[in-house]
């Protein structure tokens, strides 16, 4: 797909899905303009890239997340070690069909829940190298650069909002969500990646890890709560180690990665539902 085919792709995408959008300035309806950008009735607009992503920031954002970064998180979950983990919620989305993930990165884990089933994914993060990515590998679903706090949606657009293991907006998760919606926060548990926290943090305090005071956040945010873990280990291939480094806080420290040896990584996190 050429350059200017993706550009027009995604922009029939975002017309034929307009009533999600809202101007991040003013709130506006938003339309698409000469299948070139986004545009309100106050004259905002916003460029479609000719990769076929949108750039709805209203201000300057630097991301500490860069492209190798990007790159390393899609092999890691292209590896499938959180295949289990998508798969519990592609179950609790099953009716869902217009799905938003908030902080998506490269996109990954929204392309891989949405293949194979009917329904529009719409991935958001304030990085527009993770945005980059997601449009050049799954250009059947819409991408926005974007910043919730100042929001490019519309209020009660969403069926279902994901947000996998990433700073959550829960006012603002609320507002976009249809009656009935619900919001899926995935969160660490005391187990996630030991096996590469014993190794880098042993006898620290960052060898544990408790995920008490967001779960407690997550329960006062909602009325409707559901809690499940998800715990299981799997095989890694020995050349994934340096690309599992990449994309987790704890590997930001390069000198390690000689000294680190695994064979196998544990996933095990929560999985919070809550419901308005």
């Amino acid at each position: 797909m050429g350059a200017l085919s993706k550009r027009a792709a995604g922009a029939a995408m975002m017309n034929r899905n307009i009533t999600i959008f809202a101007c991040p300035i003013c709130k506006e309806p938003m339309l698409v303009h000469e299948q070139g950008r986004l545009e309100c009735s106050m004259n905002h607009s916003f460029d479609i890239a000719k990769q076929g992503y949108v750039n709805m920031l209203t201000h300057g954002a630097t991301s500490k997340y860069s492209k190798d970064l990007f790159e390393s998180r899609k092999a890691i979950i292209d590896s499938g070690i959180y295949d289990l983990l998508e798969e519990k919620i592609r179950e609790q989305i099953a009716a869902a069909k217009i799905v938003l993930d908030t902080g998506c990165g490269e996109g990954s884990h929204l392309a891989r829940i949405m293949a194979q089933r009917e329904g529009i994914g719409i991935g958001i993060d304030i990085a527009k190298e993770g945005i980059l990515a997601a449009a050049r590998h799954y250009p059947q679903q819409i991408w926005c650069v974007g910043d919730l706090a100042k929001s490019p949606f519309a209020k009660t657009s969403f069926d279902a909002i994901l947000n996998i293991l990433s700073p959550a907006n829960y006012e603002e998760f609320k507002r976009l969500l249809v009656p009935g919606g619900c919001v899926i926060k995935v969160v660490p548990q005391s187990g996630y990646l030991q096996e590469l926290r014993t190794q880098l943090y042993a006898d620290s305090a960052k060898e544990t890890y408790s995920n008490e005071q967001t779960v407690e956040r997550f329960r006062d945010s909602f009325a409707d709560v559901m809690v499940e873990r998800v715990t299981y280990t799997v095989p890694l291939a020995s050349e994934l180690v340096p690309a599992l480094l990449e994309m987790t806080p704890m590997g930001w420290h390069k000198s390690d990665e000689a000294k680190i040896s695994l064979h196998e990584i544990t996933i095990d996190v929560d999985v919070l539902v809550g419901k308005v």
